[in-house]
């Protein structure tokens, strides 16, 4: 929703976004700015750290950062399951049906 732009910095890989459209997610940011960056932190975890600015919106820039861990099995895209309100009742199935199978093996 905006022109990224990515660098290398170190082991650090660092993606601006300016020139966001009228869908950005943040209805009335006039002059929004994205800085993110994506670095590998050890074997099983990589660090995603963002910063949003815009002066016309906030008095100043706000930053997160989220660790994200390595899991085992495959890895499925958001857009995959958005609008999947089934998915929720899928899992709980699964969760019950793991629990069942553990009290059988715990016998």
């Amino acid at each position: 929703m905006g022109n990224s732009v990515g660098h290398w910095e170190g082991n650090t890989l660092v993606v601006d976004t300016t020139n966001f459209t009228d869908l950005n997610p943040f209805p009335g940011a006039q002059n929004l700015h994205v800085t993110e960056r994506i670095t590998r932190a050890d074997e099983d975890t990589i660090l995603y750290q963002f910063t949003v600015e815009d002066p016309g919106m906030w008095t100043k820039p706000w930053s997160g950062e989220v660790p994200v861990k390595k899991i085992a099995g495959p890895l499925w895209e958001y857009a995959c399951h958005e609008g999947n309100y089934g998915l929720e009742n899928t899992l709980r199935g699964a969760r019950v049906a793991d629990a069942e199978a553990a009290k059988k093996t715990a016998k």
